[in-house]
């Protein structure tokens, strides 16, 4: 038997359920969106090689690790050259 001293914590546990079932909605909300955008450039847009306007992943490594100093301006402009 439940006294009147238990009564006024049973909210506690509709409020818990209703914060779980929030959090594990947003959770499955959070996992599609990342699995959806997996293809998408960092632009925002989708990647395409060939259409202008957007660079190659193998350009942007490059520029990336020219801009770490990983490589030299010259060894830069020579694997640059080559991709174009």
């Amino acid at each position: 038997m439940m006294d009147g001293s238990m009564m006024g914590w049973a909210w506690v546990w509709p409020v818990l359920l209703l914060i779980g079932l929030a959090l594990l909605g947003y959770l499955v909300f959070r996992l599609a969106q990342s699995r959806g955008s997996a293809g998408a450039a960092p632009g925002g847009g989708t990647r395409s090689e060939g259409s202008p306007g957007t660079r190659s992943s193998a350009q942007q490594i490059l520029d990336e690790r020219y801009a770490r100093g990983e490589i030299d301006e010259a060894e830069y402009r020579r694997r640059r050259d080559e991709l174009a």
